[in-house]
């Protein structure tokens, strides 16, 4: 099939290389001219594991090719996917001036039926409006489809390729005969295709991430509960986990939640819920206890060093909101990194893919380590914001000889606290005990 992606940030770059890897016609389609032409020599623009291979083949075999007109795109594509971006506005909502923009311009070029997919994570109603737009213009029939992406950041690639469900919201049987046609190679050990209306399809994607955001907070409330009375939010977790209705996963505290889709999820639909005469209590809450749960490590620090940073130098390992991916959107280690500037310490960082992206933002006012090792020269206390693997099994004996003072703050828990005790590391984690 012949498919045109419009944007080509992580979800539309992975979008548009996944459907060449079956072997679709796929043409990308970005402003950014610059990208563009980087993206011809075969560079990806982003990290992301696995993406640089299959981006390498398709573009050698031809399925896979970029242009900054969106003429092109729209003439070649049977399918057009909109995966442009839908920033947080000054209230909370989502900005949808990219894809409504896009949308007029698409009116004024179809000339034959196109079937035009929201991949953006857009709020309810969003179809509609694309729909509108492209009607002020177009002289011929299309129809536009929901389709929100479920692409976690550093494991996109197996998501896009073996996806647990796909949700296509159509009240077309022409264009969802399309949509099934082109995702059946996706599906093949069983797992459904959900076809329902496109309101739905788009509040699908709000209400998963919100419920995962939701999930994550109850359980730093939780940790932070433990730290209360005396409990271990360890076994907490794990007695929780063991509970089908409940499951393992995103149970782990830890210094809140980031990234490009939570935060911004979470915040549209809350405001979304607002224009429409509903307040969503909960999520009120999950952003308040979020934005708090982010620095959570700052006043056990700051007590710590007797209410003193002036002076002190403090290693940083991990930028990134998460391991395996470069993106540093509402990262947690940045709240950080700003409160102990803001009361005059010094920073020393590493992370293995996201500096790059930091510098960008912090030029020379912290120091970019080459290692997690040099991070630790001089430095008063070690933080950790980001759970990388190559942090879990480090040299303990390094982390005691390199640091002033063998201190740990640790933010995603990674350690045993048996472990530590036996290293004598003074340690302070989240919803465990301290170890001084």
């Amino acid at each position: 099939m012949k498919i045109s992606v419009i944007g080509t940030g992580y979800v539309g770059l992975v979008t548009g290389t996944c459907l060449a890897e079956t072997g679709n016609e796929v043409v990308c389609v970005d402003i950014d001219a610059q990208k563009v032409e980087l993206m011809r020599r075969g560079e990806v623009p982003i990290y992301e594991p696995h993406l640089d291979v299959l981006f390498d083949r398709n573009i050698k075999a031809g399925r896979l090719q970029f242009t900054t007109s969106l003429k092109e795109g729209v003439d070649h594509g049977e399918i057009i996917f909109l995966a442009l971006p839908t920033p947080e506005d000054e209230d909370g909502s989502a900005d949808l001036s990219y894809v409504l923009g896009v949308s007029d311009e698409i009116g004024k070029i179809i000339s034959d039926y196109k079937v035009i997919v929201d991949k953006s994570t857009v709020p309810v109603g969003t179809a509609e409006k694309v729909s509108a737009a492209i009607s002020k213009h177009a002289q011929c029939d299309f129809d536009v489809v929901s389709n929100p992406e479920f692409l976690r950041e550093g494991f996109a690639v197996d998501d896009f390729l073996k996806p647990e469900r796909i949700v296509v919201g159509s009240s077309s049987d022409r264009a969802t005969e399309l949509m099934e046609r082109l995702y059946k190679p996706y599906v093949r050990s069983g797992n459904p295709i959900i076809i329902m209306d496109e309101k739905s399809a788009e509040l699908t994607k709000y209400a998963a991430n919100s419920f995962l955001a939701t999930k994550i907070t109850f359980m730093n409330e939780i940790a932070n509960y433990c730290e209360k009375v005396g409990a271990d939010v360890d076994k907490v977790r794990i007695g929780m986990g063991t509970d089908s209705r409940i499951g393992k996963r995103f149970l782990f505290p830890g210094i809140g939640y980031g990234g490009s889709c939570f935060p911004k999820d979470v915040k549209a639909l809350h405001k979304s819920g607002k224009e429409d005469d509903y307040d969503f209590q909960i999520l009120e809450s999950v952003i308040k206890v979020n934005n708090k749960q982010k620095v959570a490590l700052i006043p056990k620090i700051v007590e710590y060093f007797n209410n003193n940073l002036q002076g002190k130098t403090f290693a940083v390992w991990g930028l990134a909101f998460k391991p395996e991916t470069d993106d540093i959107r509402e990262a947690p280690a940045l709240d950080i990194i700003e409160s102990l500037l803001d009361q005059g310490a010094a920073v020393q960082v590493f992370d293995p893919e996201a500096m790059d992206n930091v510098a960008k933002k912090y030029g020379d006012t912290i120091t970019f380590s080459k290692s997690m090792y040099e991070a630790l020269e001089d430095a008063d206390a070690l933080i950790i914001c980001t759970e990388w693997s190559i942090f879990r099994t480090p040299d303990f004996e390094r982390i005691k000889n390199d640091l002033i003072n063998p201190i740990i703050f640790d933010g995603r828990n990674l350690y045993d606290l048996k472990d530590i005790e036996n290293e004598e590391i003074t340690y302070f984690s989240i919803g465990r005990q301290d170890i001084k």
